[in-house]
Order: C-alpha cells, then sequence, then structure tokens
C-alpha cells in the first residue's frame, strides 16, 4: 500500500525535531548530553507525589478516575487564579484560564486557533524549536526578527511589521519567550516589552507569551510579564506549564487570555482530547494546597544556580578565544557561538564521536541560515558530567578550528 499520496498537507508539513531525533543517537551511556532541555531527574519531588496520589484517589475516587470538564478541574483552577495573583500580580477569573497537556499542545491549538496556510507570524530568531514545529505544521509564514543579548528588537520587529503592512498582510501574532529563552538563556527587559507591546497595538496584532520557566530565576530582578504589563487590554495570550517548575512526566499547563479567546481554545480542546487527565489535575492541585511548589523551586534554583555557575566558569577555563556564550540570568539553557566560519552541525558528528553532545542552532533560526551555534543545556548533567563534557566540547572545537 501507498499511503504517500494520502497524507494530508499537515503531514507533509510536519518536520521530525531535531532534538527528539538527536536523543536517539546519544542515548548511549557514556555520552554526555547538553542537548536536551530536561530537569533534573534527582530533584523530582518523589515522596510527595507518591503520597498526594494516594490521596486524590482516596479522597476524590470517582473525580480522579473519570472524564473531567474540557476547561479543567475546578479545584486546580482555583489554585492558579491564586498562583497567578501572588506569583505574578494577576487578576483572572476561571473562564480566562484552560488547563492544557503542557505548552506544546497550547503552542498546537494557538496556531490552529489562529493561523490559516499562509498566515504572517513573527517571533525572534532564534526561538524555541517546537513553537517552529507547531506554528509550522499550521502552514504559517514564520518571520524572523533580529535579537541581541536582551532578546528581540524593537526596531527590527517594526520593520517586520511595517514590511507585511505594506504587503497588505496582517502579522497574526508575536511569539516571544521572554524569560530565560530558549535558546539563548536571555530575558527580555521591562522598558522593551512595553515598547514591544505599544508595536503589537500600534499594528494591530497580540503577544503570545510562553512562559515555561520564568520562576527559576537566579539572580536580578523579574520584569513584569507582558500579560500583567498588557494590563487587561487583551493584547497577550500567556502559556505556562509546570513541565520545568514541577515534573514534566505530568504533562499540565495552563493557558491565560482573554475570555472570549479562551473559549475557541476550549471548543478546539473539545475535537483534540476531550480534557487533560482528571488525576493529575487534581493531584497538581492538592501539591500547589499544600505550598509544596515554592520549596521545590528554590530548590531548582539552588541545584540550578550552581550547575550554571560551573559551566560559566568551566567554559572560561576551557574554550578557544573565538568563542562566546550567554550568562543567563534563570532558566535552563545557555547559547554558545562559534566564530563564523564553523558549521554547529557539521561540527556535531565529531563532537558525538568525542561523546558529547549538543543541539546545533541552525533548527532555532525561522529561516535556518546561521550555522555557528549551539544550545547547551545546564540543568539535566551532573557537575562532573558538565566539566568533563565541556573539556571534550573545546578539545572537539579546537580541533576544527
Amino acid at each position: 500500500m501507498d499511503y504517500k499520496p494520502l497524507f494530508s498537507q499537515v503531514v507533509s508539513r510536519s518536520k521530525a525535531s531535531a532534538i527528539r531525533e538527536l536523543l536517539k543517537i546519544i542515548s548511549q551511556p557514556d555520552i554526555i548530553s547538553f542537548a536536551g532541555g530536561l530537569p533534573d531527574p534527582a530533584l523530582f519531588p518523589i515522596d510527595e507525589i507518591a503520597g498526594i496520589m494516594h490521596q486524590v484517589v482516596e479522597k476524590y475516587p470517582q473525580a480522579s478516575l473519570q472524564y473531567g470538564s474540557t476547561e479543567g478541574q475546578e479545584m486546580l483552577k482555583k489554585e492558579l487564579i491564586k498562583l497567578l495573583k501572588e506569583t505574578e500580580g494577576i487578576s483572572a477569573c476561571a473562564e480566562q484560564l484552560l488547563v492544557v497537556s503542557a505548552s506544546q499542545q497550547a503552542l498546537d491549538m494557538s496556531a490552529r486557533v489562529f493561523v490559516n496556510p499562509g498566515d504572517c507570524i513573527i517571533t525572534a530568531s532564534p526561538t524555541y524549536l517546537g513553537a517552529l514545529q507547531a506554528f509550522q505544521v499550521a502552514g504559517a509564514d514564520i518571520i524572523g526578527a533580529a535579537s541581541d543579548e536582551c532578546g528581540i528588537l524593537p526596531q527590527d520587529l517594526e520593520t517586520k511589521l511595517q514590511a507585511l503592512k505594506a504587503l497588505g498582510k496582517p502579522c497574526k501574532f508575536i511569539y516571544l519567550v521572554p524569560d530565560f529563552q530558549n535558546p539563548t538563556g536571555t530575558t527580555i527587559p521591562e522598558k522593551r516589552r512595553v515598547e514591544i507591546l505599544k508595536l503589537a497595538e500600534k499594528y494591530g496584532t497580540f503577544i503570545l507569551e510562553d512562559s515555561p520557566y520564568r520562576q527559576i530565576r537566579f539572580e536580578g530582578t523579574s520584569p513584569r510579564t507582558f500579560y500583567a504589563l498588557d494590563q487587561g487590554k487583551g493584547r497577550v495570550i500567556t502559556m505556562f506549564t509546570f513541565s520545568k517548575v514541577f515534573v514534566p512526566g505530568f504533562r499540565l499547563g495552563f493557558i491565560v487570555g482573554p475570555e472570549d479567546v479562551i473559549r475557541k481554545y476550549v471548543i478546539l480542546k473539545q475535537a483534540m482530547d476531550l480534557c487533560t487527565s482528571s488525576i493529575l489535575q487534581l493531584a497538581t492541585a492538592m501539591y500547589l494546597q499544600g505550598g509544596h511548589l515554592k520549596t521545590h523551586i528554590e530548590d531548582l534554583i539552588a541545584s540550578y544556580r550552581d550547575k550554571r555557575d560551573l559551566m560559566l566558569k568551566t567554559l572560561q577555563e576551557v574554550m578557544p578565544k573565538d568563542v562566546s556564550w550567554t550568562h543567563p540570568e534563570g532558566g535552563l539553557f545557555l547559547w554558545l557561538t562559534l566564530p563564523k566560519h564553523m558549521d554547529a552541525t557539521e561540527l556535531l558528528h565529531k563532537a558525538v564521536e568525542n561523546k558529547v553532545a549538543y543541539v546545533a542552532g541552525v533548527d532555532f533560526y525561522p529561516d535556518g541560515r546561521a550555522k555557528n551555534d549551539m544550545r547547551l543545556n545546564f540543568s539535566y548533567s551532573t557537575k562532573e558530567q558538565i566539566v568533563e563534557g565541556l573539556k571534550r566540547l573545546a578539545q572537539t572545537i579546537k580541533e576544527n578550528l
């Protein structure tokens, strides 16, 4: 049977994740990998989760094992409203929230809600690979705006918005990861966020804000979220996830936005998966009720800060002078830039031979033009692996300069 002529346009537009494909290759135990965006499993709150799962089934036997509402469990949404108010100063009602299966579903749904094939969106360049995948599947024309050490540049963003306006093409939305961006680790300062919001209003579009690890801050003060800065004008939809600040295996996140827009998301989710897991929602609600999340995040910050500091120190000690990197104030990643004549994708094969791995930066660019960058993750590896892995990586770079 030849299925090729039967595949949909969506499947034809779909591309395999460079990271997921890479993880298959580098799964050997002797390879030190900086490639994944994985939390440290040694920090998972296993005992608390085991106890809570038992309590959930004992206390809510029917609700935990039954289908739930598409919008999300009321018990969890109450905790999310409280969490947003306490941590972000965001006032939201239940109708402005939708519980989803982590932020990747939120990205997929956002593309389906807003994008028709050929529609234009703007992202930072580089930006999160998983978002590019979701938008490409929807058929979006993705335009990258240049970035610096403080994230997307408002001047280039306006240039791109002006060009679209001149062509009579609306920008459906501007996608941003403003805090400790994946892949670069950069954070957009508050003053620049205000500029970007004004541009969104000026050109009749909105900000799709992706906030997966905003709470994992090691130093400095957090700028307000785009959602908080918007002050209820409806110019921002924000996606949060518990994958990086709690456990990724729960696949749990939520979207905050205008009530009428969230309703469209709800209708779409009804056709996708009916509802997110009831038992995992209730378990997360009980975890939040017990005040465990704050303590857990404090543990994450302490551990990941030490690992980031060690990675920065080791890079300084072992890398050749023509190599540079970012200094993230939080999150899970930093961005390393090679001399312009080097190709990080070609170098990766030699790095794997030297038993170390990373993600080549080319897949994070909407146009795929930049070749000399790589993303390094510091949350997953042990301290010993960070030092040894960077020594192997530095040696690989020096051998191929």
